[in-house]
């Protein structure tokens, strides 16, 4: 078994410019297989890429977040159908737009109140600046993001809802506001909930909303691609030594490569790691199945067809047809489980293969038609755009699975 090839495709990028550097890591059946650890954390400084450098990790928050409520209704502090106005109340009597690019006035009462499943599940209608379109979209981009939970919470809910909740799955700041919930169940920061039962539990100390004084020394800048196609280097600032005044429970959350194996071993292994029993093995089988109706996977996920071959747990992407999933998506067995973040941190879980991946890079993703138009013209941009897919692709050859 040779894994060398596997890094080749983003040697490439950061040779052509389009990226920092990368860390990656294999892991099979109790052992790690290999930790690649490419170009630089800071290009400008000359510090190299380490297997212990801190990523922001973006979307990749929300598995946790989401295991750290199953622990919740593991005690019974909630429950998957629980009305979540019991502790937002903010929340009660939402509106519906009449049309989802609309007017914000035109709008009708929701049919039933928003669910904890619901906002696991991303149906509860709630949204992102870049999920929807029209003034919705507008008025998401102007909620405050320096506030604290309560001020943000308080605006969002001004917003109506851009469908009926349950009818379908709108990516959404729906993580964000289960982790207000839990935060005001438990009586403490987020940061705490998380820390008390999942991070500690799961032995990763260093995933957090912030880093500490040492920490920034091992923090991974935020790179942007600029028209040009080189690397900028100004696009977020200082990793942060405190908690922020919001701690996003869909976004905020930095970590490691090895912090993560063990999260997403946990997972793998029904809740248990190292004999210590984070969630129970029935919180886990909720996590990692699809729950998405035949309906709801005929809408497109941010402009792609990501439903084939997929279906939606718990924040979690699940694999219900290898084949066809492998066509779009790349390997994995029945039951892959996975979910990315925004700046190019990627992970899955194979449970028929005993095999986890974790892809972690930090570049601000490029949203526009320019990009799209680049990739599909395989100009030097799809060398970053490809670099992850022959990395899975690479892996599972070598793997022979």
């Amino acid at each position: 078994m040779n894994l060398d090839r596997n890094k080749a495709s983003i040697v490439e990028a950061i040779d052509a410019g389009l990226l920092a550097g990368a860390v990656t890591l294999v892991w099979r059946a109790g052992e790690v297989l290999q930790v690649n650890e490419l170009g630089h954390r800071d290009v400008d400084a000359g510090l190299p890429m380490q297997r212990d450098t801190i990523f922001r990790i973006a979307s990749m928050t929300k598995p946790v977040t989401v295991a750290a409520a199953m622990s919740l209704i593991e005690d019974g502090k909630l429950a998957l159908s629980d009305r979540v106005a019991t502790w937002l109340p903010e929340l009660e009597n939402m509106r519906v737009l009449a049309e989802p690019r609309g007017p914000l006035d035109r709008t009708v009462p929701a049919q039933r109140p928003i669910t904890v499943e619901d906002l696991m599940t991303h149906r509860s209608g709630l949204a992102y600046m870049f999920s929807v379109l029209g003034p919705l979209a507008d008025a998401y981009r102007k909620l405050p993001t320096r506030h604290d939970q309560d001020r943000w919470l308080a605006e969002l809910a001004e917003l109506p809802l851009v469908h009926q909740p349950g009818e379908r799955l709108t990516y959404s700041h729906a993580t964000d506001v289960l982790g207000i919930a839990l935060s005001r169940i438990e009586g403490k920061p987020l940061s705490e909930v998380l820390r008390d039962r999942i991070l500690d539990p799961a032995g990763m100390p260093d995933t957090g909303f912030h880093v500490g004084p040492t920490g920034r020394r091992r923090a991974a800048t935020m790179y942007q691609l600029d028209r040009d196609n080189t690397l900028r280097h100004d696009v977020m600032g200082p990793a942060p030594i405190v908690d922020p005044p919001f701690c996003t429970g869909g976004a905020g959350l930095w970590s490691t490569v090895d912090d993560y194996l063990r999260f997403a071993r946990m997972l793998l292994a029904g809740g248990t790691l190292d004999g210590v029993q984070v969630l129970s093995e029935e919180s886990v089988r909720s996590m990692r199945t699809d729950r998405l109706t035949a309906e709801q996977k005929q809408y497109d996920f941010l402009g792609a067809p990501f439903w084939i071959g997929r279906g939606f747990g718990l924040n979690l992407s699940v694999v219900t047809d290898p084949e066809k999933s492998r066509n779009l998506f790349g390997p994995g067995g029945l039951g892959t489980f996975s979910w990315p973040g925004a700046y190019g941190t990627w992970w899955q879980a194979d449970p028929a293969a005993d095999v986890i991946l974790i892809y972690f890079i930090q570049n601000v993703p490029n949203l526009t038609a320019d990009a799209a138009a680049a990739v599909a013209g395989n100009t030097s941009l799809a060398k970053l755009q490809s670099a992850q897919p022959k990395f899975v692709r690479r892996t599972y050859e070598a793997l022979d699975v």
